[in-house]
């Protein structure tokens, strides 16, 4: 008999042996080129066009999504800590001047700016490219797998959850072999044929298999599960796309209107205005109102709460849109008017009294209803400032406080209930240079006193005047003030943003594909039915992409429910004892990737 050579560890072709000076090449056992030396592979070279793909790859990784969505989350905590300049310019300007180089700092850094900062917006536009580098392959692979068949049934079911096999009766006694064949065969043929309706009513995706002794229904559902995920991210980016466009396009602006007084839609009504890059003042919805009525209740001494508590706050208003009719609106906190595609909230209300100031000679420097800003305690007791820059023969100033329900004490003049119950003046003139000519903006609502000199009495002590509604004061150089009546007014905040309803949409959307990602189970079940000399047996398991605690249950249940259908009863129900532990294989047989 010949020698097998192959099998000779003695032969120089037989694996683990070495010829007489061969080479370490020959001597390998190993096959693979890199390994025996045949052909040796490197690693390719990292250069631009590598570099650029790995860098893409890492941008467009899920993890990196992330970790960019947080860092957006850390990136806009500095937007609520510090006032900003597009909402509040006199905050931000104060917060400087209290904090020297500090806020020199964190000006500089962007902390005022924060949500137009080139690094707030770089972290927003990778999220951007991330999330759509995410979904783009993920989103063909999706479809893919919808126009799919359901995957193959697995050769062995036994490694799967659930698995259970049961032996049904042999076939039908009676008539020739052929005849019991074909009867078999009929009765296999029902049993797949129920096991699919079972599935479909389920709502799986079925296939019918024709395997060696039998058929197999392989069946999946859940698709909509990653359906629900990708919906989920789209409608995030969709959200992101809306946001840039809304900061884009939108434009926001604050006025302050006195009852009786009215607004017009346009630029020079503001009092203050901000809007985007993209923003057209052509486009400004054309529309006026009059504040007819504000209104406010508190709570009264003895009723359940905090004496002067406020309890609500109403605007009667109304509305002229061109070639529409008058209509009346009320406007309360979180109930804004909207109004050709603009919408108005109510910010904050104060008092107005209307003072007439009258300088030596005469004459009306000041007249009309003066905007009276509330000092922040709960009695209302708000700050007036009048300007008269037209008096003579100096320029006059009238400072001091509104009270609605005044009283002055060792406190000094304040109001003990924000209702005007018993509304009084307490003032002071003062005269000199109020610094209008020299170009500076001036804040409307503040004077600087350190340039004036006070108007004094006999004893040459300011002279304080106290003023009830109906009285008037006259100071001993001929200036006078009176305190004329009272009226009320609502500060509003005009928003206008195209795509607000297509946030909310994205918003909804978004949620929605959380929900069916969170609890849609991704699941495979395979019935099998295979014809043996005793008769026929019946298989049945499935696999979960997920925990999925029912399934089991689920499982076991169908066949039950298959078994109990056929004609007779079932001679046998088991569940392989040997079958290893739920899903601890994942090959490609059973894959459920």
């Amino acid at each position: 008999m010949s020698k097998d050579r192959t099998n000779d560890p003695t032969s120089p072709s037989s694996p683990g042996s070495a010829p007489a000076g061969g080479s370490s090449a020959e001597s390998s056992w190993s096959s693979k080129p890199e390994v025996d030396g045949r052909r040796q592979v490197g690693a390719p070279a990292l250069n631009l066009r590598g570099t650029l793909l790995f860098l893409w790859r890492q941008l467009t990784s899920m993890q990196t999504a992330l970790i960019l969505l947080m860092l957006l989350a850390i990136a806009a905590v500095p937007g609520s800590l510090y006032p900003q300049r597009s909402v509040n310019p006199a905050l931000t300007e104060q917060f400087l001047a209290e904090n020297g180089r500090w806020g020199k700092l964190l000006d500089t850094l962007g902390f005022f700016e924060v949500f137009s900062s080139p690094w707030f917006s770089a972290i927003y536009l990778l999220l951007f490219i991330s999330l759509i580098g995410c979904i783009v392959p993920r989103l063909g692979v999706h479809l893919k797998q919808l126009r799919a068949r359901p995957p193959r049934t697995p050769s062995r079911l036994t490694r799967f959850t659930g698995y259970t096999r049961i032996e049904l009766a042999a076939a039908r006694e009676g008539g020739s072999g052929a005849q019991q064949i074909d009867a078999q065969q009929i009765d296999d043929e029902q049993i797949i044929e129920r096991a699919r309706r079972s599935l479909r009513r389920s709502r799986y995706r079925t296939e019918v298999r024709e395997e060696a002794g039998g058929q197999s229904v392989s069946a999946e559902r859940g698709l909509l599960r990653e359906t629900g995920n990708l919906a989920f991210h789209i409608a995030l980016v969709g959200v992101l796309i809306c946001i840039a466009g809304g900061q884009l396009t939108s434009y926001r602006g604050q006025i302050t209107v006195i009852e009786g007084d009215g607004f017009a839609n346009s630029l020079t009504q503001y009092d203050s205005f901000e809007s985007g890059a993209w923003f057209d003042e052509t486009s400004m919805p054309d529309f006026r109102f009059t504040l007819e009525d504000f209104r406010a209740t508190y709570v009264k001494p003895g009723e359940s709460g905090t004496v002067g508590e406020p309890r609500s706050f109403e605007a009667d208003v109304q509305v002229n849109t061109p070639g529409e009719d008058q209509v009346d609106k009320t406007i309360q906190v979180n109930k804004p008017l909207h109004v050709q595609g603009a919408s108005m909230y109510l910010l904050g209300n104060g008092y107005a009294p209307e003072v007439t100031v009258k300088d030596p000679e005469g004459k009306v420097v000041a007249e009309g209803p003066v905007i009276t800003v509330p000092m922040g305690d709960t009695g209302y007791t708000s700050q007036l400032v009048i300007k008269a820059p037209d008096a003579r023969p100096k320029q006059t100033a009238v400072v001091g406080f509104f009270l609605p329900t005044g009283t002055i004490d060792e406190k000094g003049p304040h109001s003990l209930y924000p209702d005007a119950v018993d509304p009084q003046l307490a003032l002071t003139v003062h005269q000199g240079d109020l610094g209008l000519d020299s170009g500076i903006p001036q804040n409307a609502y503040e004077v600087d006193l350190t340039s004036l000199t006070p108007v004094t009495g006999e004893d040459g002590n300011p002279v304080l005047i106290r003023l009830y509604p109906g009285q008037e004061y006259k100071l001993p150089d001929g200036t006078s003030v009176s305190f004329d009546g009272l009226r009320r007014y609502a500060a509003f905040d005009v928003a206008h943003n195209p795509f607000e309803h297509w946030i909310l949409l994205s918003a909804l959307v978004a949620v929605g594909g959380l929900v069916l990602s969170l609890f849609v189970p991704r699941r495979r079940v395979w019935v099998r039915v295979r014809t043996t000399a005793d008769g026929t047996v019946l298989e049945v398991a499935g696999l979960a992409r997920s925990d999925d605690p029912a399934l089991e249950d689920d499982v076991r249940a169908l066949a039950s429910s298959l078994a109990e259908a056929q004609d007779g009863t079932p001679s046998a129900y088991e569940t392989d004892p040997e079958r290893p532990a739920r899903n601890a294989d994942h090959s490609s047989e059973g894959s459920a990737q």
